[in-house]
């Protein structure tokens, strides 16, 4: 999804879709009440600049680091955390 605003274009995705080493921006979460509590309470909030470190092969577990903390997440809750990408592709 691409939303454009003051010429600036934001690409939002979610966090399973970036590459490995992006640094991005949480948007939102869309989740339930128990999934946005727990990824709160372990730094990821919107507003937060995470990088993804690593993803496991075959839709495993992925890495973020979130303010210098490495934070493992399973796929499915990794996929629920909406991110924000600059200039319409991720930054390194």
């Amino acid at each position: 999804m691409k939303v454009d605003s003051k010429n600036t274009s934001t690409l939002l995705r979610c966090l399973t879709e970036c590459s490995t080493g992006d640094k991005v921006v949480v948007s939102s979460v869309n989740a339930g009440r128990g999934a946005k509590q727990r990824l709160a309470n372990l730094g990821i909030v919107p507003g937060v600049e995470i990088r993804k470190s690593r993803a496991a092969p075959f839709r495993g577990p992925v890495e973020v680091i979130v303010k210098g903390t490495n934070i493992v997440l399973g796929r499915g809750l990794a996929a629920k955390v909406i991110v924000e990408c600059a200039n319409g592709k991720c930054t390194n």
